[in-house]
């Protein structure tokens, strides 16, 4: 969806959130291939399942669904009666097709335009006399937007421009200039103008040797942030079906690269997952082989000592694995209905029993102190202790949100930020409950380059 499309949603969002029928929608939704039905249950099941939260799902979920969505959403509102509302869209797009800016109405500014063509010597005049004309000079004022102003006018403007608050979706409001300071801010953020930004490397386990379960499903999960980070600029390499030990050498060669032309790594390691002894990052990851391999040893591989060319870059780790055996019920469930389990089977946990002594599994050096860690962000699926779900259809909804996130929001907010849409949006899922997390030592802010 272009811009000015989904500008124009936003900012109708309050009137949609209050009017829209969204029962007569779900059908027409589908014919038109607007949704897939795994996604209207998602939406269907927002917030708490009433009218206005699936309506305002439905309004942020049709973003993200190609540049032809807002026409074919009008033809969905008309096909089902609600004409108003499809005539507010249809309106509001021609508009803004017609002039871009109809879609964000801007405050008028009076601007005032000095006399033009002056001779040093009259520009001297008139800044001593401002009141007093010059002869055969033109003073003219002006309203309206600066780019239809004649290109010879040089403008004063009178009155200190003020930038626009943008919508960035959450109720808040976000002033970009700022923003855009922040990003060129060396001190503040962390500088990633490489192209590509750095490597990311994606363990996929799915199929295990070891008695453990196949991860239906992880392969959606894969193929989603290959995407994704490619988009975000990153030279993507996927592994899959890694034991403990060929995990660990895939890690070794990854910090082992000259990372020194680059501005950031990522991993994203997708497995099952157990609890760990561990002295500063939680949890291990399970080899095809069933042997686990401790998050701390992973992250420790790229610490300065190991990888100095990623010296003072950021370090980014997202783990979709289980971090224990616990079902999180929640504090209170809304509905115990079969419409709040995934469609033709329930969601499987990424769970495997805690193992604090895995045996000759490991390495003699699986546990070893970490030097103080400076620019890692760890990213976790799911609060430690507890299991992390995963649909065999649509994957894991950890990674399913991730990257729902990362495309609507990631020009503009910051790594932390992001994560905190999605723990809110993960939170909000299922029967059980899960809460993804983070281990955060970075320095600097950090916005992806899109």
């Amino acid at each position: 969806m272009d811009d000015a499309d989904r500008q124009l949603l936003r900012r109708c969002r309050v009137r949609l959130v209050s009017e829209l029928q969204v029962a007569p929608l779900w059908d027409v939704l589908l014919s038109r291939e607007l949704f897939t039905p795994g996604m209207i249950e998602d939406i269907q099941q927002a917030g708490s399942g009433s009218r206005p939260d699936q309506a305002r799902q439905l309004v942020i979920d049709l973003e993200t669904r190609g540049r032809h969505a807002l026409p074919l959403f009008i033809s969905c509102l008309e096909d089902t009666g609600q004409t108003s509302l499809a005539s507010l869209l249809r309106t509001s797009s021609q508009a803004a097709k017609w002039d871009p800016k109809a879609v964000r109405p801007l405050d008028p500014i009076p601007v005032v335009l000095g006399p033009v063509d002056l001779k040093r010597e009259e520009l001297r005049m008139v800044k001593q006399y401002p009141s007093k004309p010059i002869p055969g000079k033109l003073t003219s004022e002006v309203l309206g937007l600066e780019e239809h102003w004649p290109a010879k006018l040089k403008p004063e403007v009178l009155r200190p421009e003020v930038p626009r608050p943008e919508d960035i979706g959450s109720g808040g409001f976000s002033d970009v200039r700022a923003q855009r300071e922040l990003r060129r801010n060396a001190d503040m953020a962390y500088v990633l103008n490489a192209d590509p930004c750095g490597y990311c490397l994606i363990i996929n386990n799915v199929n295990f040797s070891s008695g453990l379960s196949t991860r239906s499903g992880s392969n959606v999960d894969c193929e989603k942030l290959t995407h994704r980070f490619r988009l975000l600029h990153f030279s993507v390499e996927v592994k899959c079906n890694l034991t403990s030990k060929q995990m660990v050498q895939a890690l070794r060669e990854l910090a082992r690269r000259d990372h020194g032309s680059l501005d950031c790594c990522v991993v994203v390691i997708l497995s099952h997952g157990c609890e760990a002894s561990h002295r500063q990052f939680p949890g291990a990851i399970y080899g095809t082989d069933g042997c686990p391999v401790p998050v701390e040893r992973i992250v420790n591989i790229f610490n300065g000592t190991s990888c100095p060319s990623l010296g003072g870059k950021p370090k980014l780790f997202f783990i979709q694995a289980c971090g224990g055996e616990q079902k999180d019920p929640g504090f209170e469930v809304a509905s115990t209905s079969s419409k709040d389990r995934a469609p033709g089977s329930n969601p499987e946990p990424d769970a495997a029993p805690f193992q604090d002594n895995p045996g000759n599994c490991d390495q003699p050096d699986a546990i070893s102190s970490l030097p103080t860690p400076s620019d890692i962000f760890v990213s976790y699926s799911t609060f430690p202790g507890f299991v992390s779900w995963r649909h065999p259809n649509s994957g894991s909804w950890y990674i399913e949100t991730l990257d729902r996130v990362f495309e609507q929001w990631a020009h503009s907010d910051d790594l932390q930020s992001l994560l905190l849409r999605v723990a809110h949006a993960v939170s909000e899922k299922g029967i059980y409950k899960q809460i993804p997390g983070c281990f955060n030592f970075l320095r600097k802010k950090l916005f992806f380059k899109t």
